[in-house]
């Protein structure tokens, strides 16, 4: 997986649990962090995640994406994702990356914790000779855990294998945390993504706010700072938004 791609698209968020006993309607986005949830869109529904991000080592204004993520509902433990960056800008070119599809394999393991294998695919859409594209097609094999703890506090925990097909793979490690605030929340996260055929190693630590105005809508903003001359520094805002039945 190509670093733009492992920056922003990987993803994911966590608000306010537990899944099971919220409206199918209520929008459950896995952006922004790097960690996704265990948790699944409803069956027939769909939801669409964007974000616009901005990021650079020396500026911000040195590479700027749009990434969409459309979450599909196929049953109560199953979802389909397709997700990538629709336009990357940087210093080499602009334009489509690697667009990919993902399955979550989902369970209950109680009424408070969940697991998830995610399954996972980029096909080769962007240009490898821009730096918008790996040029090939590689996979990802994370597995997740969602707990939602004491005092309101939810975390996911993933870890697992990336850029699968390009030699040595990445390694992925995540810790996210989050609280609600009434409609408000908070969110705090440390990854790391060691260095592989795929890309360098890149490490972070990530806080953002959440905002839902009404239930099927979710605003998230925030930043990250890179923990290493390989990571960069990042500021995002983006929006989640379930559509209701297909």
């Amino acid at each position: 997986m190509n670093r733009s791609t492992l920056l922003v698209s990987v993803a994911l968020s966590v608000a306010w649990r537990p899944a099971a006993a919220q409206s199918p309607r209520a929008a459950n986005p896995e952006r922004p962090t790097v960690a996704t949830h265990a948790y699944a869109v409803a069956p027939g529904y769909i939801e669409v995640e964007q974000g616009v991000s901005a990021r650079g080592s020396a500026s911000l204004a040195e590479a700027t994406s749009w990434d969409v993520n459309v979450k599909i509902g196929i049953d109560r433990h199953v979802q389909l994702g397709i997700f990538g960056p629709c336009y990357i800008r940087h210093s080499a070119g602009h334009g489509l990356g690697d667009l990919g599809l993902s399955l979550k394999l989902r369970t209950d393991l109680t009424d408070r914790v969940a697991t998830a294998v995610v399954p996972a695919m980029t096909l080769p859409t962007g240009k490898e000779r821009l730096g918008l594209g790996a040029g090939r097609v590689l996979a990802q094999l994370p597995v997740v855990l969602s707990v939602d703890g004491p005092l309101g506090v939810h975390a996911d925990l993933n870890a697992g294998p990336l850029g699968i097909g390009a030699g040595r793979p990445q390694w992925l490690t995540t810790a996210s945390f989050s609280h609600p605030l009434g409609a408000l929340g908070v969110q705090a996260e440390l990854f790391h993504i060691s260095a592989g055929a795929a890309g360098q190693r890149q490490a972070g630590l990530l806080g953002a706010l959440t905002v839902t105005p009404v239930q099927w809508m979710v605003i998230d903003a925030g930043g990250t700072v890179g923990l290493g001359s390989a990571s960069p520094d990042v500021l995002f805002l983006g929006l989640t938004t379930n559509l209701g039945r297909l």
